[in-house]
């Protein structure tokens, strides 16, 4: 209802304002400043949450990834590894 009132005063929603913030800073940023501060977020998220926390939200990525493949994705992806593992080990010998 919300949505309806701001659409009369012709305002933005809030999704609106942030997917338009988001656009804009991709526009003016590259792929190094996204990488630059996904590992500074990944530093800071590490000093505030111990093993447990990984521990727990790796379970509840696994169960959702479980949730939405099936067995050939499992497959795919496996050989993609292995395929991979290969080559590391041709490179290291």
């Amino acid at each position: 209802m919300a949505k309806n009132n701001n659409r009369n005063n012709n305002k933005m929603t809030v999704e609106e304002a942030g997917q338009k913030g988001g656009n804009q800073t991709a526009r003016n940023h590259d792929q190094e400043f996204y990488e630059d501060i996904g590992q500074k977020g990944g530093q800071t998220t590490s000093k505030n949450h111990d093993q447990e926390f990984y521990e727990e939200i790796g379970q509840k990525g696994g169960k959702a990834t479980s949730r939405n493949h099936d067995q050939e994705f499992y497959e795919e992806i496996g050989q993609k590894g292995g395929k991979k593992r290969q080559q590391q080990n041709n490179n290291n010998s």
